[in-house]
């Protein structure tokens, strides 16, 4: 049997994982009777980029980049459209697409994925021609990727901290959207965001499509609209247990093809990049145009934590829900009461 070619880009500089050690453990998680295996470290910014595509040249099979959503991106940019699929090793702070695809945030479990080897043809999307694999858009999450890319701490906290800090400031903006396939028919929202997405998550476990796919061919939009500050708790809690859908103030539905209007230009991200774009944004989505190693074995339950606060969420939604059945039928239940004393007195 010819063995696979697998080349591991290493970003020595991305994340906090410790590259030497997983470098280290290559030889131990990879059947070497099956796999040929490489590592290439880069050494600046565009590297991956150009590693990747020799490794195309060179008729490699998988390409795995090893570091955080930045090198992932780039490193995948350079597969669509070739026969040489993608492989993750997850070090980033959000590592959005690693955990869609179920990839364990481990080395360990990362390398046995790899090791299974299992590759799908999935999709990708591009903003005004900027390729994404997870999600873009505009408007708040935006802005936030903006702050986050200049903040000096990474991960979950720093992100929060963005967020909780940023979302006080940040104004809703309105926009015209056009979506392919209904006659240049245009909608206008006045949204907090707007986020187009091929895989479900932002990263760190927060679903702002829960029900997307990366192979059903269409984007799953999601439009937040203007909340209160008293309504942000909720919201956040939604988006950590994926029921962000279920919110008041969130508006859905799939497409292949939209046109954003915006009345400036701005920033947008995309796979959690920032990049400063023109006021109209074309987004699209290419149907089973890259290769993926995905985890097929499992799907992870809720950390104890988050699933301690979706517990919570869950009997406090079901109280609040019984107390407004009990204040709807508190008038009849006072009718009711009122003839039976009617019915006595008149005995």
């Amino acid at each position: 049997m010819k063995k696979k070619k697998v080349w591991f880009l290493v970003n020595p500089i991305s994340g906090t994982e410790n590259k030497k050690r997983i470098v280290e453990m290559i030889p131990r998680f990879m059947d070497t009777e099956k796999f040929d295996t490489k590592v290439c470290y880069t050494e600046y910014s565009g590297h991956a980029a150009e590693l990747a595509r020799e490794a195309v040249f060179n008729s490699v099979d998988v390409v795995v980049a090893v570091g955080g959503d930045g090198t992932v991106n780039e490193v995948a940019r350079s597969l669509i459209h070739t026969k040489t699929a993608l492989g993750i090793i997850p070090c980033g702070s959000g590592n959005g697409l690693a955990r869609h695809l179920y990839i364990p945030m481990n080395p360990e479990g990362a390398l046995q994925v790899l090791n299974e080897c299992v590759i799908q043809e999935l999709d990708y999307g591009r903003i005004n021609g900027t390729p994404f694999f997870c999600t873009c858009g505009v408007g708040f999450d935006a802005f936030v990727s903006s702050k986050f890319a200049n903040s000096a701490k990474r991960g979950l906290r720093s992100y929060i901290e963005n967020t909780l800090m940023e979302g006080l400031k940040y104004k809703p903006e309105t926009y015209e959207i056009e979506v392919d396939g209904e006659d240049g028919k245009t909608e206008k929202y006045n949204a907090f965001l707007i986020a187009c997405a091929n895989a479900s998550q932002y990263g760190n476990n927060v679903y702002i499509a829960p029900s997307a796919s990366m192979s059903d061919g269409l984007m799953d939009v999601t439009i937040m609209q203007p909340f209160t500050m008293l309504e942000a708790p909720q919201i956040t809690i939604q988006l950590l247990n994926k029921k962000i859908q279920r919110n008041s103030h969130i508006r859905t539905f799939r497409c292949r093809r939209l046109v954003i209007h915006r009345s400036q230009p701005g920033v947008i991200h995309f796979d959690g990049d920032p990049k400063d774009e023109v006021a109209d944004l074309e987004i699209e989505l290419f149907p089973h145009d890259i290769r993926m190693v995905v985890n097929t074995n499992e799907q992870p339950s809720l950390p104890p934590l988050l699933r301690m606060f979706n517990d919570l969420y869950n009997d406090m939604n079901e109280e609040f829900t019984q107390l407004k059945d009990d204040i709807k039928k508190t008038p009849r239940r006072i009718k009711i009461i009122n003839k039976e004393l009617l019915r006595k007195l008149k005995s």
